[in-house]
């Protein structure tokens, strides 16, 4: 079929992404196309579409989240990716992305089943302040920090639902951030020990966040006597995140779930 699009679809602890190459979509609306390929119900249903592209040694990605919005980079979006090239590339164990948040390096550490993890450099954090906002009807205290995108840190001393949806999207749209941005509420259990809940932007609730648990991670070393060596706990499962004088390292794992064709109506 003239029209077809090849597609992967991977997840990260339910984090999902469809992956389809920059060349099968050359000349598409990319904001359409991601709208009706994510959507849960007459699409194929994912959090976001990645576009990628062999660059050399590297693989060359964008990401556009389900609302059709672009964004910088994701963390499990990456190992997503990663787990794809080191399936078509035997022996392959280093996968270097190329996103507009700068390249991310990911080291193949181990395998299980059909799940390969990996230990990603994320970058240095930046611009990491506290904020005091008005939100969803409340005055809230966030930490404010940039991980490649930009996130909003919410401590909480219990994570509900219910708080999640009121105040996600209201953080998101807030005024303080003109490119919208994530959100993530965070209930500390110990020093090296978090659950979060997640509002991504462009998304809602997702069930993990790589970017979303390393600026939870930041937040948590910087302002409130976390560890800088720290398990992020999400609905979808557990990440590491490590602090080091050279950036931030997330390492967790990645599954491809299916592989096939968008049957894209023209």
């Amino acid at each position: 079929m003239a029209n077809a699009i090849p597609v992967v679809k991977g997840h990260a602890y339910g984090n999902d992404f469809l992956l389809v190459p920059e060349s099968a979509v050359a000349g598409q609306d990319l904001v359409h196309l991601t709208q009706a390929m994510c959507h849960r119900h007459t699409g194929i249903g994912a959090d976001g579409l990645i576009t990628y592209k062999f660059d050399g040694e590297a693989v060359r990605m964008r990401l556009f989240n389900a609302d059709g919005s672009a964004s910088e980079v994701s963390g499990n979006g990456v190992r997503c990716l990663a787990a794809l090239v080191v399936r078509d590339n035997f022996g392959m164990s280093t996968v270097t992305v190329d996103t507009p948040a700068g390249p991310k390096v990911l080291e193949l550490i181990g395998e299980a089943e059909d799940a390969r993890t990996f230990r990603a450099s994320m970058g240095v954090p930046s611009d990491i302040r506290v904020l005091t906002l008005d939100a969803g009807g409340e005055r809230v205290q966030a930490v404010a920090l940039s991980v490649g995108n930009p996130q909003c840190v919410v401590r909480v001393d219990r994570l509900e639902e219910a708080r999640l949806h009121r105040l996600g999207a209201a953080l998101e749209h807030h005024r303080q951030f003109p490119n919208r941005t994530n959100v993530s509420f965070v209930n500390i259990e110990a020093r090296d020990r978090i659950r979060i809940l997640i509002w991504e932007r462009g998304v809602g609730p997702t069930l993990a966040s790589g970017t979303g648990a390393c600026g939870a991670a930041v937040a948590t070393a910087a302002y409130w006597n976390g560890s800088r060596d720290i398990e992020v706990i999400s609905p979808g499962g557990s990440q590491r995140v490590e602090w080091r004088e050279d950036g931030l390292y997330l390492t967790g794992w990645a599954k491809l779930a299916l592989e096939g064709k968008w049957l894209n109506p023209a």
